[in-house]
């Protein structure tokens, strides 16, 4: 098999909430920082510092570097709990509200299934669980790690692969979708969306009135 350039374990989630963010990250190689990704920043403090330790008899390990040779995906987890029999549990830390929109947690699922699906091929064991930690509900979400959760991830990664073969950004969202995310979006100085939509729009009624 032909060895295959690694995805960022990261770029799952910013692919699946929106393709053209995921591409200024990891195609143009621009990111910015807003309130948003500043409080995500002071929430992964702690589980960025690598370190391992036992809680209430539980093997923990922060920072703990992840790969999927197969795959082509590399990372590292928040924070990975031992269970018994040495079974990896994952736990990736999120600021915000567990009450997420459904559509916005299922983004973050995607990762967190990546991370499951490194830990199953580095260790052998099945991982069929593993828990998104809100820092402000201060609360976990129990995830599954179902089938269809782990065929989004490899249609993921093979889209993104796609992508940054092609050097083409993706263009950017529309409609209600973009409403809600481009609010929150650090790049929407840099994406434009809707003078980029603007654009496109002008562009082709010019093309096709000859009067314009």
């Amino acid at each position: 098999m032909d060895e295959v350039e690694p995805i960022s374990l990261s770029a799952l989630q910013h692919w699946r909430y929106c393709p053209r963010q995921c591409g200024l990250i990891h195609l143009e190689q621009v990111f910015d920082d807003n309130v948003h990704t500043l409080r995500g920043q002071a929430v992964h403090a702690k589980a960025d510092q690598p370190c391992v330790e036992t809680a209430k008899g539980v093997r923990v390990e922060r920072a703990l570097p992840l790969w999927h040779d197969e795959l082509g995906l590399i990372g590292k987890s928040d924070v990975v709990e031992f269970l018994a029999g040495g079974v990896p549990y994952p736990v990736e830390y999120k600021h915000g509200s567990r009450n997420k929109a459904a559509d916005i947690a299922a983004c973050d699922d995607v990762q967190l299934a990546a991370q499951a699906m490194c830990l199953q091929s580095m260790t052998g064991k099945p991982v069929n669980e593993g828990a998104i930690y809100y820092a402000t509900s201060k609360r976990r979400r129990i995830v599954p790690i179902t089938e269809q959760l782990r065929a989004d991830v490899v249609q993921a990664a093979s889209e993104i692969r796609q992508m940054l073969a092609s050097a083409q950004l993706p263009p950017p969202l529309q409609g209600q979708q973009s409403a809600k995310r481009c609010k929150a979006c650090s790049l929407q100085e840099r994406c434009q969306p809707q003078a980029t939509h603007s654009g496109l729009v002008a562009a082709r009624a010019a093309l096709f009135d000859p009067d314009a």
